[in-house]
């Protein structure tokens, strides 16, 4: 019997594995896709789903986003919540790239304005932006100043002159996790991020120079700052890099150790690894999970405003002037305390999102007040070759804890694709779309082919006709930087 065989169908995009699939599960889990996309999803990713479904403490369901695929533990695109008291925390449902996650900034320049400069920007991009596997920073910070900023995130930003209070406004959490205490980070993890903010790393994340090509909603794209015709926008992907994947390794290692012999959990999956989050060891990986959140929202601040200084300098006029302001910065990579209504009535839950992203509705509490009335900005990335989308959050979209997907997702393993494809022809097909790219080797780029992933457009299609989070507009890329 297969989990896929098990699945019932509830609506054209919503499917539910139930409980009794496996004696272990406590909850159903569900999937929201279309046929299509069920069709094209591994059968790994319902399995992981049911182990998922079978942890301690989970509440309501586990979930599956329209992007989900094979994870390390938890499928990617999972979420999942859990009684604080009762329920458990971990690493597996968050990831090894904690905080992993996107940012978008608006700009005043329309694609008529940057076509002739392209090249220039795209070399200069490449050269001041660190990218690629363990690359240095654009900072060396000592470890008192490395850990006041783990504590205090994008504050530890504004303080020093990379940041603006806007930028704050228009990030989730302000840029900063309360409760983050560097003393919980071993030293390893420390010397290994120490050097590395303000570095894109390697993989999928990238830089991109978008064109807003489509509005769905054109009076929320407005409002969100997407306001001129063929506008230019720039699009981050990167989270804390080999910080966040030593604190993850750390905790997996302690959990390990402990879940059976100390709390005697039933966990089959070692890639499910976990502790009870009212636990010594619990508490000291959510402190330290905050850490890494902190690191990587500095990341990307420090990658946009060297962004900003390279666009003032081509174009001769500051940022300001080129309305470089942010739209917004969003995790997907991450657990957090928040509150949801579980029959009917308001529980604390502690939620796991692991390629998935909160997608708040209009007048939820959390929201900067510019988007108080729109619902919170969610930026979702496809594939280097296709393009993106800015969505807003839903009115009623708690049917799974405020959560949509959050890119295209991948539907074949980067060794398989760099079989497949070779880098040196997928340099040449996206020259001939008219985008620039730079990236530093050509098997990262086979590895990223358009082909590895599936449709952007029909993810956020499911996702919207879920109720997950509503469409504002599509962006196409037209210069890429990657590692």
């Amino acid at each position: 019997m297969s989990a896929r065989s098990e699945l019932r169908r509830i609506s054209d995009t919503v499917w539910e594995l139930p409980a009794s699939y496996k004696p272990s599960m406590q909850v159903p889990v569900r999937v929201f896709a279309t046929e299509s996309l069920i069709d094209a999803m591994d059968e790994a990713v319902f399995e992981q789903a049911a182990n998922v479904a079978a942890l301690p403490g989970i509440v309501g369901h586990a979930f599956c986003m329209p992007d989900g695929h094979r994870g390390y533990g938890f499928p990617i695109g999972g979420v999942a919540g859990f009684d604080p008291e009762a329920g458990v925390i971990s690493p597996g449902g968050i990831g090894f790239d904690i905080n992993c996650g996107m940012r978008l900034l608006r700009t005043n320049l329309t694609e008529q304005e940057v076509r002739p400069r392209l090249s220039e920007l795209a070399d200069r991009l490449y050269t001041a932006i660190p990218a690629g596997v363990g690359g240095s920073g654009m900072l060396e910070l000592g470890q008192s100043e490395f850990t006041e900023l783990l504590e205090r995130g994008l504050d530890w930003a504004l303080d020093r002159g990379f940041a603006e209070s806007d930028d704050l406004d228009r990030t989730e959490e302000r840029g900063r996790m309360e409760g983050a205490d560097p003393a919980k980070v071993s030293p390893k993890a420390i010397e290994r991020g120490r050097n590395q903010v303000g570095t894109l790393g390697s993989g999928n994340h990238y830089l991109e120079i978008q064109v807003v090509k489509e509005k769905a909603d054109a009076v929320l794209a407005d409002r969100m700052g997407l306001d001129l015709p063929n506008q230019v926008v720039l699009m981050l992907h990167t989270g804390s890099r080999g910080f966040g994947h030593q604190v993850a390794t750390d905790y997996l290692r302690t959990f390990l150790s402990v879940m059976n012999e100390k709390y005697h959990l039933d966990i089959h999956d070692r890639e499910l690894a976990a502790a009870p989050f009212d636990s010594p060891e619990g508490r000291d990986y959510f402190a330290a999970m905050k850490c890494a959140v902190n690191m990587a929202f500095c990341n990307r601040q420090l990658i946009a405003n060297r962004a900003r200084e390279v666009f003032s300098d081509v174009f001769g006029r500051s940022p300001e002037d080129l309305g470089m302001r942010q739209v917004y910065d969003v995790t997907h990579n991450t657990a957090k305390l928040e509150a949801h209504e579980i029959d009917g009535e308001q529980r604390t839950l502690l939620v796991h999102r692991k390629g998935a992203t909160r997608a708040f509705g209009p007048g939820m509490e959390d929201l900067p007040a510019a988007y108080a009335e729109t619902g919170q900005p969610v930026i979702i990335g496809g594939s280097m070759e296709t393009g993106s989308y800015l969505l807003a959050g839903p009115d009623g979209g708690g049917q799974a804890f405020y959560t949509t997907a959050h890119g295209s997702g991948r539907t074949m393993g980067r060794r398989a694709a760099k079989k497949q494809f070779q880098g040196v022809d997928i340099r040449e097909r996206m020259r001939r779309c008219g985008i620039e790219v730079r990236a530093v080797s050509n098997s990262g780029l086979a590895e990223e082919a358009g082909g590895a992933y599936k449709s952007i457009d029909d993810v956020v299609e499911a996702a919207e006709a879920a109720g997950l989070s509503r469409r504002v507009a599509r962006l196409s890329p037209i210069a890429s930087i990657k590692g």
